[in-house]
């Protein structure tokens, strides 16, 4: 599979969690809130885009000042939040590109002074995130942020946004039933809590958080909310089960059933059955640089695992782990690299029970059929 970023603009209008050093810590765009093409608001007399650039391009700054400039450069005060919104409602109905539903107002969201966040020294902003192009690496916090929920939303297919340096973007983050904090708050926090009655729940210590804490895409099930990070795209009939594990900028692009592991990068076509325990490799670590997919009504079977791509109506048997490198016996005796084969339809791979050898043969007509009822949500 090919990287084909599209050189579209993207705009978003989202709230997010800055410390009292101006460090943006995540922002949630609902859906309605964000989208493809200009920017409705633009006219709104917001801060240029080219500002939030410059805040972390701008010589002589480090990164957290840095960030913080490009955060200050990207808030909007409430004035600025309501012609924003009322902008981004006329162009709404016109075509603005933004995703179904109706547009979040936060101009009446405010921090409690009392709360755990505020005393914390967290504040609610609205930030308002203008991208050039899809296909530039991101240059600020909210601006990952904008391109991880395009994809969760569906608003664009993984491999469509550019992702390059979003590492170095993203604050580490401790994400916790009380809302996100700095690791080393998490103490001070849960002492907040339990003095006003309540346990602090830790889920993470993590760049991402989990997808469903800012979008739920219609059309899924999801067994365990942990399993699946923000970035994922799910397309609808798609059964993420307890087992099964979704990364960022990789997912489904039709009826599926996870039960196995989805590295970052890897997209998975209609029909397709991930198995119990199985995986399926990324290149987020040991230097991999090709992008895998599995085609349509595809089977990895149990415990399986494989680092190549697969076409269409492809099988590979259950507790077969089949790398690039791995030495495969054709049918006519000849021994090849699995990499030779990627991408390629109709295909059986199996480990030679008697032999040990792993072999590929050649299969017959269409792939497997997934329960229908299952897939009906």
């Amino acid at each position: 599979m090919t990287t084909a970023y599209i050189d579209s603009p993207a705009w978003g209008l989202g709230l997010a969690t800055v410390t009292a050093s101006g460090q943006v810590l995540d922002v949630w765009f609902p859906a309605g809130n964000l989208g493809l093409g200009a920017a409705p608001f633009a006219s709104a007399g917001a801060a240029a885009d080219p500002a939030v650039d410059a805040a972390n391009a701008g010589p002589g700054l480090d990164p957290a000042t840095a960030a913080a400039a490009a955060a200050a450069a990207a808030t909007l005060d409430p004035g600025a939040t309501a012609a924003a919104v009322a902008a981004a409602v006329a162009a709404h109905g016109a075509g603005a590109g933004a995703d179904t539903g109706a547009l979040v107002d936060f101009s009446d969201i405010a921090d409690s002074p009392d709360s755990p966040g505020s005393r914390l020294g967290l504040s609610g902003r609205v930030m308002r995130v203008e991208i050039q192009s899809l296909g530039a690496a991101p240059t600020s916090t909210a601006d990952v942020y904008l391109r991880l929920h395009l994809l969760s939303h569906r608003i664009v297919r993984p491999h469509q946004a550019n992702l390059d340096g979003q590492f170095g973007l993203l604050a580490n983050v401790a994400w916790t039933s009380a809302g996100p904090c700095l690791p080393e708050q998490v103490d001070e926090l849960r002492t907040l809590e339990r003095r006003a009655g309540r346990r602090l729940n830790v889920f993470g210590v993590d760049k991402f958080p989990r997808m469903v804490d800012y979008v739920t895409p219609p059309g899924v099930r999801i067994a365990d909310a942990d399993r699946v990070r923000l970035g994922a795209h799910l397309a609808p009939g798609t059964t993420v089960m307890h087992e099964g594990f979704v990364n960022f900028n990789a997912g489904t692009l039709g009826t599926s059933m996870v039960e196995g592991r989805i590295s970052a990068g890897v997209v998975v076509g209609d029909g397709t059955d991930v198995g119990g325990g199985s995986s399926i490799m990324g290149t987020l670590s040991g230097g991999g640089k090709e992008t895998i997919s599995l085609g349509e009504r595809c089977l990895l079977g149990a415990n399986a695992g494989i680092g190549i791509s697969l076409g269409d109506d492809c099988v590979v048997e259950a507790g077969c782990y089949v790398t690039a490198g791995s030495k495969l016996t054709l049918p006519d005796g000849r021994v090849v690299k699995a990499r030779e084969l990627s991408g390629l339809s109709n295909l059986l791979f199996i480990r030679n029970s008697v032999n040990g050898r792993l072999e590929v043969r050649e299969r017959q007509g269409r792939g497997i059929e997934l329960n229908a009822a299952l897939h009906a949500n």
